[in-house]
C-alpha cells in the first residue's frame, strides 16, 4: 500500500497598487490673527483654515492638525500654537500657512523657522505667496519675502505710531474713536476733539489689573462679556480685541 503525502499550497491574492497612485503626504496647518479687525476683514481663523483644508485636498496632503494663535502679534516668537505646530512636524511633513505674515513678521524668526524645518526634513507652504520650499527656487523666494515682510511691518508700525501720537497729543479723534474716549461734540470724524469716557477708562484699568494678575486674554474677554460690557465695535469681546486694547494703552 502506497501512502502519498499531499501538500496543499494556499495563495493569497494581494491587490496591486494602481500605477501612478500618489503617496499621501502629511501636513500641519497654522493660522493666526492679531486683531479683531483682521478677523472681520477676511483673514479670520475660519477663513484661513478653510483655505488650508482646500489646498491639502487638491494637492493630496493629509491635514493631521491645525494649530492657531488669536490676539497675538506676528512679531512675537513664543506663541503657543506656533510652537506646537513646529513641534509636531516630522520628516516629509509640510507646514501650511495662509501667508508668511501669519507665520511671523520677523526676518530673524522666519529664517530660524526655515532652518529648524530644514533640519527636520520638513517644508513650508504659503498659499498667498505660492511658496513651496521643497524646491531651491522656493527656498530663495521664501528668504527674500521674509526680509520684505519685516520691512513692511516696520514701516506700518512707524507710520501708525507717528499718526496716533500726533492725534493723541492734540486730543483728536482717529477713526474709530478709541475705547476709553468719546468725542466732545458726538461726531466720530477725524479731527474731532476727544475727552475721556470715565466708565470706559474704569474698564481699561480693570483689564490691565486682570492681565497683570496673570489672567489670559480669553478669560478677560469672557469676563467682560458676562458683565455685558460692550466694546466700541461689534457685540462682544474677543481675545484679539482685548490684546489690541492692552497694546494701545500700554
Amino acid at each position: 500500500m502506497i501512502v502519498s503525502d499531499t501538500v496543499v499550497h494556499t495563495y493569497v491574492h494581494m491587490p496591486k497598487k494602481p500605477r501612478g497612485a500618489k503617496k499621501v503626504n502629511k501636513a500641519i496647518g497654522y493660522i493666526r490673527v492679531s486683531t479683531q479687525q483682521q478677523a472681520e476683514e477676511g483673514v479670520s481663523l475660519e477663513a484661513q483654515k478653510a483655505k488650508i483644508e482646500a489646498w491639502c485636498l487638491v494637492n493630496n496632503y493629509e491635514l493631521t492638525n491645525v494649530l492657531s494663535d488669536e490676539g497675538i502679534s506676528g512679531s512675537k516668537s513664543n506663541r503657543e500654537g506656533l510652537l506646537k505646530a513646529l513641534g509636531e512636524l516630522e520628516k516629509g511633513n509640510a507646514l501650511v500657512v495662509y501667508s508668511l505674515s501669519r507665520l511671523t513678521r520677523s526676518t530673524k524668526d522666519m529664517l530660524q523657522i526655515s532652518d529648524q524645518l530644514e533640519s527636520k526634513g520638513s517644508d513650508i507652504v504659503s498659499l498667498t505667496e505660492k511658496i513651496d520650499t521643497t524646491t531651491a527656487a522656493g527656498k530663495m523666494v521664501f528668504r527674500m519675502l521674509a526680509v520684505l515682510n519685516e520691512f513692511e511691518r516696520d514701516q506700518i508700525s512707524e507710520r501708525t505710531k507717528l499718526a496716533m501720537g500726533h492725534k493723541k497729543e492734540q486730543r483728536e479723534c482717529y477713526s474709530p474713536t478709541p475705547y476709553g474716549f468719546k468725542t466732545v461734540d458726538g461726531y466720530n470724524i477725524p479731527g474731532t476733539k476727544l475727552q475721556e469716557d470715565k466708565k470706559e477708562q474704569a474698564v481699561i484699568s480693570n483689564i490691565l489689573k486682570l492681565r497683570k494678575s496673570g489672567k489670559s486674554l480669553r478669560l478677560i474677554a469672557e469676563d467682560l462679556n458676562k458683565r455685558k460690557i460692550k466694546p466700541k465695535r461689534g457685540s462682544q469681546w474677543y481675545a484679539s480685541s482685548v490684546s489690541y486694547l492692552i497694546n494701545r494703552v500700554a
